[in-house]
Order: C-alpha cells, then structure tokens, then sequence
C-alpha cells in the first residue's frame, strides 16, 4: 500500500521522494527503494541525483591524504564500538547466565549439606570418649570496651563439658577494653597486655599463651550462645579436619543496613560456607567464630601479617597444607555489624582488600593437586571480582534501556532476577532458622548496597593495582550485646545469659554512651 501511494504521488509534474529508516538492518528498504525505481522506470522515470537534477556543478575535489587517514580512523572506530558493544551484550548475557547457575548449583550444595547434616543432634558433643578435650578460646581486643565485658560473660557460660581458658589480649587499646576485662574476675580467663601490634600478632600472642591443643578465636565484639563452644569442637574428632567455621549471625539487624547486612551474612556467606564445605575449599574461617587445631596452625605457619584479612590468608594456608576445613552450622556467634554505610565502607573495604591480597598470595595453589586451588580460587576470582567490576556496566546499560529503549525488557530482566534471589533467600533463611519477613527489604538492597559493594571492589583494585598500601580500618562499637543478649532467630532460640548487677549495668551503660558518643580516646590500628 504504501508503495502503490507513492506510486501515484510521482505521476504529477514532480516529487521528492524521502526513504528514512532507523539504522540497524537496512535490508527492508533497500528491497523497497528497488521495487520502487522499478515500477517508476517502466513509467517513464529516470533515477538521477539530487545535483543533476537541480542542475548544480558536481564537485571533484579529491580528499586529502590526512582526510583519509582520518576517515579510516573514523570508519574503523564506528565499527569497534558495534563489535565492542555487540561483544559486551553477550559478555552480560554470559554473566547472567553464570549468577543464575551459581545460585541454582550453591542452593542445591546446601540442600545436599542439610541433608547430610540433619542426623547429627543438635546437643551433641564431640565423641572424643570419656572426656571433651581442653579448649583455649583467644579474643584478641582493641578498643573494644563497649562490648569485651558481654563477649567474656558468653564465653564463660558455655556448656562445654570440657576445660575451657578464655586468652584476652589487649592489643594496645586506648580505652578501658584491658581493664574490664580484668575486672570481672571470671574463672578461667586471663588478661595479657600488648603495645598495638595488630591483630595478627595479638592472635599470635594468644596463641603462645594458650595452654591447650584446641584453639578457638572470636572478635571482642562477638558473643557465643551457650552451646557453640561444643558445636565447634566436634568436628575436630575427625583427625583430618584442621579448622571449622562457626555460623556468624548479625546482633544488630533492626535498621534497613543492618537487614541488609543480615541477609547477606545468611545468604551470600553462609550459604556458600554450605557449598564450600561439601566442595572441600573453605575460603575464610571467619575472625568472629572459628575453630582451629594447633598442629594445622603451626604448618601454616602460623598467623601472617601479610595481609589484611588474616583469617582468609590462615584458611587458606591451613587447605593447602592437606587439612579439611569444614562448616557447623549450629555454632553461632552473634557480631555487632556496622551501624551507618560509611563504617560498613571502611570494613568491607578492608575485606575486599585483604581478599585480594590472599588471593594474590596463594595463586600458587592453582597448580595444586587440591580442590583448594581448583575451586575455590577461580570461584572468588571470577565471583567476587570480575563479575562485580562490570557490574556498573550494567546497571548503566539498564538505565539506557530503561529512559531510551524499551523499558520492558530491563523491568522484567531486574524483576526475575530480584525473584531468584528471593526464593534462594528464602530458603537460605529456613536453613538458618531465620524468619523470612525480612525479605521484604531485598528489592530495595538492589538500589544502594549493591552499588556499595562493587564499589568497594573497584576501589580494592584500583588500590592493588596503583600499589598503594591500605591502613586497617576500625570500625566503631555500639556496645549492642553490652545490656542485654543478642536477638535469636525464633523466640524459643537460647539467648547466651549475661548476668549483670545494678551497679554493674550502669557503668557499662556510661562506658556504652562514652564509645558512642566518641568521647573515648582512639587510636587507628596499624598493620606491619
């Protein structure tokens, strides 16, 4: 019809006819144009250009050699850019495909490690006999007065049947963390006072006073439920087990960053804790809960001060070495997370940072005939670094569909994804006991922690690869368990007891407001 029209239009004295299309495939108007000049020569009509007809002189002017270079130039950047951007669809597209599956294969690790581990009872101690070994728990501490006091009280009300001695190391704090501890007079645990060294050395130097060949390490501003002690020794009944990862819980998760936090800790690390531990390549015993065999420590070589995040680089050491390390899931510690975005910044920044500083250290393990270097390592590179690299690249690509091409595509793309990553929340949660309401928040992480995160990562990189060196970042105390027990999961959840005195509970209510307020002294911890 539309050619028919056109058709009668050029049968008077005269007409200009205009073909315009959109770009793209050009196939269907060329087809048009031909079938058009066909029809109009059978009538008489002469195709002919513009200038002829209106009788202006042509122009032979020759293009100079620097016009064509620079149209080459040209030519050949228009046609990199189409392949680039054709190239980085199916680089995205590739990307997608790859997240899905991973959740997909993780959701279904855990529900095999579920399965494998559901037997087990949930008061079970480790079968080591007639006696539980001896246990030294070590809570290296600095600046942590707003909560050191809760974290001891947890570990000594624990109902491990076997001896326990609580290792404090004060590693220089500027505030009363030493003292308190001190103060208290519970049996069994020792204060030992250090210049700041760093945490690496304070984990060292509790080591060296430790009594017993079963070490367990927690953060100064982490407390225990009475059962973890013994959740995590029983692994190590196994002779080949080197170290087990407790199951790391976020105390202060009313806010929307401390939801988004505590998703995250269910979700994007403790579900893969569930993979890792069946695909035999733990990446990180976590600072806040672990449990570690002496012998595994001292054939990795002990705690290094090589990077920034020392318990990945440890985990690492401890896999290469031929040790297992697994995952309990039932051992629980609940951890003050950070309260505003700018600290959560400052510690995942050294995460991501010290991340990539142990990935760097143990490339050689790729070589190794373990599932450590396998796995694990190609997993956090691509995972955990390349992927959230370009992950700016497709939220820009997304606003460009959304605000210029068609916005269906990108809203049905973001809707089925935030829909995955539902159900695999969902069901992570039920395996933790947690409930799911807090899904609830889960679009909204998509809009500023997600960018938050692959910031972080950009950032670590970009400060890798100019060589620059990254302080230790603290992180400031609320003192959240310093009152009252950490929240649980469901109310008939054991909340570790802290029994406190009148006289006892305000002080710690002053020392609470004197680290909130920041009128306590700090002092920014520094890394050899």
């Amino acid at each position: 019809m539309v050619l028919a029209s056109l058709a009668r239009t050029v049968e008077g004295e005269g007409a200009v006819i205009m073909f315009h299309d959109s770009g793209g495939d050009r196939a269907r108007t060329l087809a048009a144009v031909d079938r058009l000049l066909t029809r109009l020569e059978k009538k008489g009509y002469a195709a002919t250009t513009l200038t002829d007809a209106v009788g202006l002189p042509t122009a032979h002017t020759a293009a100079s050699a620097d016009e064509r270079v620079l149209g080459a130039i040209l030519g050949f950047a228009q046609r990199a850019s189409f392949t680039f951007v054709e190239a980085l669809g199916w680089f995205l597209a590739a990307a997608g495909v790859l997240t899905l599956l991973r959740l997909a294969l993780f959701v279904a690790l855990a529900w095999a490690h579920a399965r494998r581990t559901r037997g087990r009872s949930a008061n079970a101690v480790v079968p080591y006999g007639t006696a539980a070994p001896p246990v030294s728990v070590i809570v290296p501490a600095y600046n942590e007065a707003a909560g050191i006091e809760a974290t001891v009280r947890s570990l000594v009300a624990t109902d491990y049947p076997g001896p326990v001695e609580v290792v404090v190391v004060d590693d220089g704090s500027a505030d009363e963390t030493g003292a308190i501890a001190a103060s208290l007079g519970l049996p069994g645990v020792r204060v030992i006072r250090q210049p700041n060294a760093g945490k690496p050395v304070a984990l060292t130097t509790g080591i060296a006073h430790s009594a017993h060949g079963i070490l367990v390490m927690v953060d100064g501003d982490t407390v225990f439920e009475p059962p973890t002690i013994g959740h995590l020794v029983r692994p190590l009944a196994d002779g080949t087990v080197g170290a087990v990862s407790g199951n790391t819980k976020v105390g202060n998760r009313r806010g929307m960053i401390g939801r988004w936090q505590h998703i995250e800790y269910v979700v994007g690390f403790n579900l893969d804790r569930r993979a890792f531990d069946l695909l035999g390549c733990m990446a990180t015993v976590p600072g806040a809960i672990g449990a570690f065999r002496r012998e595994a420590i001292a054939s990795a070589g002990g705690v290094s001060a090589d990077t920034l995040a020392e318990d990945t680089d440890l985990t690492m050491a401890i896999s290469r070495g031929g040790w297992r390390v697994v995952y309990e899931e039932r051992a629980r510690a609940w951890t003050e997370a950070p309260a505003s975005l700018g600290q959560l910044w400052r510690q995942r920044y050294r995460w991501c940072y010290g991340t990539l500083q142990a990935i760097w250290k143990h490339r050689g393990a790729v070589a190794e005939r373990r599932p450590f270097g396998r796995r694990c390592l190609g997993y956090l590179t691509l995972f955990q670094v390349i992927l959230p690299l370009l992950a700016p690249v497709v939220d820009v690509m997304a606003l460009y569909g959304l605000f210029v091409g068609d916005p269906l595509p990108v809203i049905a793309v973001w809707a089925g994804f935030v829909a995955v990553q539902a159900l695999t929340g969902w069901y992570a949660l039920r395996l933790d006991g947690e409930r799911a309401s807090v899904l609830w928040v889960l679009p909204l992480q998509q809009f500023v922690y997600r960018q938050l995160m692959y910031l972080v990562v950009i950032q670590s990189v970009a400060t890798a690869v100019l060589g620059a060196r990254l302080r230790w970042h603290t992180v400031r105390r609320e003192g959240t368990f310093t009152l009252a027990g950490p929240p649980t999961p469901r109310p008939s959840a054991p909340r570790p007891p802290v029994t406190r005195s009148p006289a006892s509970r305000s002080s710690a209510g002053r020392r609470r407001r004197a680290v909130t307020d920041g009128n306590a002294p700090r002092r920014r911890r520094s890394r050899p």
